[in-house]
């Protein structure tokens, strides 16, 4: 079916729940009139990015008060947004929600917490342990949260899961000028989305906050990238944005037929060879 994404490109403040929860809600009311039937955010949308120490006070349940809020929303809007989730036995994860009809369809926990250059997540972060596509009323998603999209492995699972669409939830600062003066993080992720879509034969939609954190600024430049690869459309940079796209099936229809990467994937041939690379090195 065809159906119109958000991406709402917003700027969380550090360690403030309250204050982001009301900006959400502004951004979903703001998608709701632009005739969206689903809105994505950023990762950690309700709780900003350096958190180190402030993980634990910001952390939410999932019955919590602001996810029965999100609940109720979203029998309005599809929803899918990023905060610290924590659990009975008392971990924390850097958790991406997506609800739909009053209800929590699915919940993903970033599994790759990257620990290089200024980040620092596992020391604050459980890992999450899965990657899961899943049913919704515009076909099977899969969520991956920032670095995960970055480990080829992450979105391969969710595309022979059967995701047509593959949702990334980012918190991307702003690194490196690359020849042609622009941001190097920005070019990176492009292709990243880009080749994604196309051999995954999948759309992506790709969510990126803006705004400072500790002297860090956050580049945005959300998009929309069709199963070709193009780009339909890209939030602006650096600045506060509410990019709105209405999907056309026949696009999925037509790119699986003219490029029919998923149809000829050979899943048993991964496995086999899998196996036998972690036998031979003995793991």
């Amino acid at each position: 079916m065809n159906f119109t994404v958000a991406l709402a490109q917003i700027k969380p403040k550090l360690g403030v729940v309250g204050d982001n929860m009301a900006l959400a809600e502004a951004a979903i009311e703001k998608a709701i009139a632009a005739g969206a039937d689903l809105v994505a955010f950023p990762e950690l949308a309700l709780t900003g990015y350096f958190l180190k120490d402030l993980v634990p006070d910001v952390a939410l349940r999932l019955d919590s008060p602001e996810i029965e809020k999100l609940k109720a929303l979203s029998k309005r809007i599809s929803i899918a947004i990023g905060f610290v989730e924590v659990s009975p036995d008392y971990r924390f994860f850097n958790s991406a929600l997506y609800l739909e009809g009053g209800e929590i369809i699915h919940v993903h926990r970033k599994v790759y917490l990257p620990t290089y250059g200024l980040f620092d997540e596992q020391r604050y972060l459980a890992r999450g342990d899965r990657f899961r596509a899943f049913d919704t009323r515009f076909g099977r998603f899969g969520i991956l949260i920032c670095e995960d999209m970055w480990h080829l492995s992450a979105p391969y699972i969710l595309a022979m899961d059967n995701a047509t669409t593959l949702l990334c939830l980012s918190s991307s600062p702003g690194r490196g000028v690359s020849g042609t003066e622009e941001l190097g993080s920005a070019a990176a992720w492009q292709k990243l989305t880009s080749t994604s879509a196309m051999f995954f034969n999948c759309r992506v939609f790709y969510c990126n906050r803006v705004g400072y954190e500790d002297g860090i600024n956050f580049w945005g430049g959300s998009e929309v990238v069709a199963p070709s690869g193009e780009v339909q459309q890209r939030g602006k940079l650096l600045e506060e944005d509410l990019v709105v796209v209405t999907v056309d099936e026949g696009a999925l229809r037509r790119e699986r037929i003219f490029s029919p990467m998923m149809r000829d994937e050979n899943m048993g041939l991964t496995l086999k060879e899998l196996k036998r690379i972690d036998r031979e090195n003995g793991r």
